[in-house]
């Protein structure tokens, strides 16, 4: 699919477009890695774009691999729900799903050939001395008492790690290179540590469990990987990946290229922070629509189209960038404009009698798509009972309101021109009833006498009408960088949910999730996933039809 392609021309292109002009590959390898520690967010989004995208372009391949290195973090229900995604999102693997667990025996034995090169070794300093001895960015570390045991120990203490023999914590194995390095990724990183846990795929054949730096490089070799694209974090991490590589006896040697990673205001995109807010039930749960997940965003009603075309706008460059809420919520917007289905929702109803109206009903006919004819039409029910959203009458306004005054004439769209004459209110003096007059001349067509009625609103028939809960998101949090806070949790948007109860019109009586509409004058909705029913109708609002974030930089 060719709009899945980030920008033509990036540096990663033209880097793979060299190589195959060099002859140095035959056929492009990509891989997309995600650790099944949590669900995938908008900003993975960016990297299954770009590694499934080139691999389709190129006519390569693109391998779906987990990081399962981490069994205390990891579960099956997080690799299903990114299998999922990434199908959602309108791409397929290559074969079967790999794991980084596939390779557990031979990145052992690869460790061993460290360890008998002399360039690996057990140590069995704690987490906070080995952190101490790390050094600093200013200041070199210092070499572990444990640093030059002889290759033969090593093997036998790494083999009892292995068996079982040491607990958990107590030892570790680690790379000898360089302790007063001014990278400190490459101050005799830890390659492997202890920790006696059931692991999703391969049970309890292994207690020990090697890092990420360790495993990565060598699964992208084990799979003949031509280029491994990471996200800036790991630049400095690509002189381990190398060192690695380099001095293991493995026939590939994948390159590593980093790009800008995807940064969004008003969320954040840290896993740990992302569960967080699910263990706490500050969100519903990873797929609640205030979410950057990719389940969030379609339960919301983005489309995997408007997402691929966002990463596409967005492109890939070097260097990092936050984007704005609007760009993202400009491509569903696009898209819905013209290809959602009209529909009319009240979401906060008050009741319009019109009195010089039998109670009979009528069918009125309304297009689905004012702009798509091909779309066709769809039937509305008309009757002397509607209801219209509270904020579209006035009982006094300027001539700047264009909506329904006392005295004054509004039309309801695809019907009639009405007039409102009176209001009946409750004892707390809240409008409860509408009393108007219809011109029955006007279905659709302009008064007979010339006179101009301006103002249009949307209605439901009230006998007709269906209830319906309306969920209306903003931001998960008030600020543009809430991950800068020094507790993000604070930054907590308390309004960014507002659920309202009003009707729809009957057509949406089966409305699924699949689904989008635009409900006139309101947004763009869907139908929620997770607790709309036919007879409990929930719609999450996916955007406004307008750009709110122009209008508030405006400060209007």
């Amino acid at each position: 699919m060719s709009e899945t392609a980030t920008q033509a021309g990036n540096f990663i292109r033209q880097i793979i477009d060299a190589d195959l002009a060099a002859g140095k590959h035959l056929c492009v390898r990509t891989r997309f890695p995600p650790e099944p520690n949590g669900y995938l967010h908008i900003g993975h989004a960016k990297s299954i774009c770009l590694n499934f995208g080139i691999a389709h372009d190129y006519q390569g391949i693109c391998n779906l691999r987990f990081d399962d290195t981490n069994p205390l973090k990891e579960n099956v229900e997080y690799i299903n729900s990114i299998k999922r995604d990434v199908q959602w999102l309108g791409f397929q693997w290559h074969g079967s799903a790999h794991y980084s667990s596939d390779y557990f025996e031979q990145l052992y034995q690869y460790a061993l050939e460290l360890i008998d090169k002399g360039l690996a070794y057990v140590d069995e300093l704690n987490t906070a001395q080995i952190r101490e001895y790390r050094g600093t960015l200013t200041a070199p570390g210092k070499n572990s008492p444990f640093r030059d045991r002889s290759a033969a120990e090593n093997r036998a203490l790494f083999t009892k790690m292995r068996a079982g023999g040491f607990p958990e914590g107590s030892a570790c194995l680690r790379a000898r290179i360089d302790m007063a390095s001014s990278f400190m990724v490459m101050r005799d990183p830890v390659l492997y540590r202890i920790k006696f846990a059931d692991h999703h795929q391969s049970g309890n054949q292994w207690c020990i469990y090697p890092m990420y730096d360790f495993t990565h490089c060598i699964s992208d070799a084990l799979e003949g990987i031509t280029h491994s694209l990471c996200t800036l974090e790991f630049q400095d991490n690509r002189r381990l990946y190398d060192w690695v590589l380099d001095n293991i006896s493995i026939a590939n040697h994948p390159r590593q290229y980093e790009f800008s990673r995807l940064n969004l205001e008003y969320t954040v995109t840290s896993k740990r922070k992302l569960s967080q807010l699910v263990s706490e039930n500050i969100v519903e749960g990873w797929d609640d629509p205030r979410m950057p997940t990719i389940s969030g965003l379609r339960r919301r009603g983005y489309s995997a189209a408007s997402i691929r075309e966002f990463c596409r706008r967005i492109g890939v460059t070097r260097q990092d960038n936050t984007v704005e809420m609007r760009a993202l919520e400009s491509c569903i917007r696009d898209a819905l404009n013209e290809s959602a289905p009209r529909a009319m929702a009240v979401l906060d109803p008050v009741k319009v009698v019109i009195e010089n109206r039998a109670p009979a009903e009528e069918w009125l006919t309304a297009p689905v798509h004012p702009n798509r004819p091909e779309m066709g039409s769809r039937q509305l029910p008309f009757s002397s009972e509607l209801y219209i959203d509270r904020a579209d009458f006035r009982e006094e306004a300027n001539k700047q309101y264009k909506r329904l005054v006392t005295g004054k004439e509004v039309r309801l769209r695809n019907a009639y021109i009405i007039k409102a004459q009176r209001v009946e209110k409750d004892d707390t003096g809240k409008i409860t009833r509408i009393y108007c007059s219809y011109d029955p001349h006007t279905l659709n067509s302009d008064p007979a006498d010339g006179r101009k009625v301006r103002g249009v609103i949307h209605w439901v028939s009230v006998p007709h009408a269906l209830a319906a809960q309306f969920r209306l998101y903003d931001t998960l949090f008030s600020v543009p960088n809430p991950a800068a806070a020094a507790d993000f949790l604070s930054t907590i948007n308390p309004n960014s949910l507002k659920i309202c109860h009003g009707f729809v019109e009957p057509g949406l009586a089966s409305a699924n999730s699949e689904q989008r509409w635009q409900f006139e004058r309101e947004g763009y909705f869907c139908a929620d996933s997770r607790h709309s029913a036919a007879e409990n109708l929930v719609f999450n609002r996916t955007v406004g039809l307008r750009d709110s974030w122009q209008k508030a930089a405006a400060g209007d």
